[in-house]
């Protein structure tokens, strides 16, 4: 595969799943042509409610991947990244769950150095398979506790394709805005709420997405994974902020 660039994306990549699968295990084929910088999966975030209650309950959204290749899309993997316009939101305070059919499967966040919240779809879960053509839906629901202080925040998904212990960066989402409310707080002021849809039209939140979509993200173990993690927030920051001068 050809180099990952730039360097802070590719570690961030990396880290998105902290334990390598068996060294022994067969890499799945690739859904990527390899000619073929676009990504594979179309991924759009739909249906969430605009307005959380700290303390209340779960609010459901969807994940949409729509497989756009003539090839299977196996051992898929989003991953959730949350951004606060306060930096204040903390890992324990998102109560987020993705379903594989009725079965709910708990998301763990972890904070990147820029105070951005990422959790990977990998509590032991083998991945969603896509057949050529085709359109998954994940069914999400997110709850926020109690002492989740009033905030707006930004949630989208980058979508990874493992591949025994190698990987493929294959989607990225839509931004999904909502408000969280804390009766026990003051009220924010007056601000624009999310919709929880983006107009099909609207660029990308990374724009070094077509770079990505057909990169290797090896995974060489718990320490390196664990520092990568640590550098996901100021890529995507280094992204949102390139997107907003254009």
């Amino acid at each position: 595969m050809r180099p990952c660039t730039p360097v802070s994306l590719c570690l961030a990549a990396a880290a998105l799943f902290p334990a390598a699968p068996p060294a022994h295990a067969a890499p799945l084929p690739s859904c990527a042509a390899p000619d073929d910088r676009r990504f594979p999966l179309t991924t759009r975030i739909h249906g969430g409610p605009d307005t959380y209650e700290a303390g209340g309950g779960y609010g459901i959204w969807y994940l949409d991947l729509t497989n756009t290749t003539t090839r299977t899309c196996g051992n898929i993997h989003p991953v959730v990244v949350l951004v606060d316009d306060k930096h204040a939101l903390k890992p324990s305070q998102p109560r987020l769950e993705f379903y594989d059919g009725a079965q709910p499967h708990p998301v763990q966040f972890e904070t990147t150095d820029e105070d951005e919240l990422v959790g990977a779809f990998d509590d032991g879960f083998p991945g969603f398979t896509v057949g050529p053509g085709q359109t998954v839906t994940v069914k999400i629901r997110l709850a926020l506790t109690s002492d989740a202080a009033p905030n707006e925040v930004t949630a989208d998904a980058a979508v990874v394709q493992r591949r025994g212990a190698d990987g493929d960066w294959v989607g990225q989402s839509n931004d999904y805005a909502f408000r969280i409310h804390n009766d026990a707080s003051p009220t924010p002021g007056p601000t624009t709420t999310g919709t929880g849809t983006t107009p099909p039209s609207r660029a990308p939140r990374l724009p070094f997405a077509d770079e990505l979509a057909r990169t290797g993200l090896g995974t060489p173990g718990v320490a390196l994974a664990t520092a990568a993690v640590l550098v996901t927030g100021g890529a995507l920051l280094l992204a949102r902020r390139q997107r907003r001068r254009r």
